[in-house]
């Protein structure tokens, strides 16, 4: 069964361009996706990718109303390959179900894996040079010892003292957030 795709921007507003070019291709089903702004939530491509089944056939009208950025168009037609689901993008005339496009699926593939690789990479270089500058991530620790939490409460308890005063006596980060402040650690 082929599976048409549609997704429009609220500045195009209109889909009646894909929707002829899905059912002149043979869609037996369109999912649609009206975008609005950087709204992240594609409720109509997970519904099509829901419906595949192996065997079946997901047609977008253009590769770019597939994916919001080449990674999620890589990653999303990996995940067809990995599930057995044929892929055809009209304008660009990639087809999975024929030879050449075959030959084309596994290369997407490696792409796929080529940058989560590459993201992995840059991600531990990136732990790498912040623990280098004294940077450790993670969430902060909270107080390890009875004596502080003693001591953080009789403090708070006397008045005399600030919220950053006691954090700064027991080494407890705060950061101001508006009117409020936030302590970590």
């Amino acid at each position: 069964m082929k599976i048409g795709y549609i997704r429009v921007s609220k500045l195009e507003h209109n889909e009646a361009i894909q929707v002829d070019a899905l059912q002149t291709a043979g869609c037996e089903e369109l999912f649609a996706d009206t975008m609005v702004g950087a709204k992240v939530e594609h409720k109509g491509l997970k519904e099509a990718l829901a419906s595949a089944q192996p065997g079946d056939t997901l047609v977008v009208w253009k590769l770019d109303r597939l994916g919001r950025s080449l990674q999620h168009l890589i990653t999303t037609l990996g995940g067809l390959q990995e599930r057995g689901i044929e892929f055809i993008s009209l304008t660009e005339q990639v087809d999975t179900t024929t030879p050449g496009g075959k030959l084309i699926f596994p290369l997407m593939g490696a792409l796929v894996e080529f940058e989560r690789d590459l993201l992995r990479e840059r991600t531990n270089a990136g732990l790498a040079a912040a623990r280098a500058k004294g940077r450790i991530g993670g969430r902060p620790k909270k107080l390890k010892t009875d004596g502080k939490v003693v001591l953080a409460r009789s403090m708070f308890a006397d008045r005399r003292h600030s919220i950053q005063d006691i954090c700064a006596t027991l080494g407890i980060l705060v950061i101001a957030l508006n009117d409020r402040t936030k302590i970590l650690g």
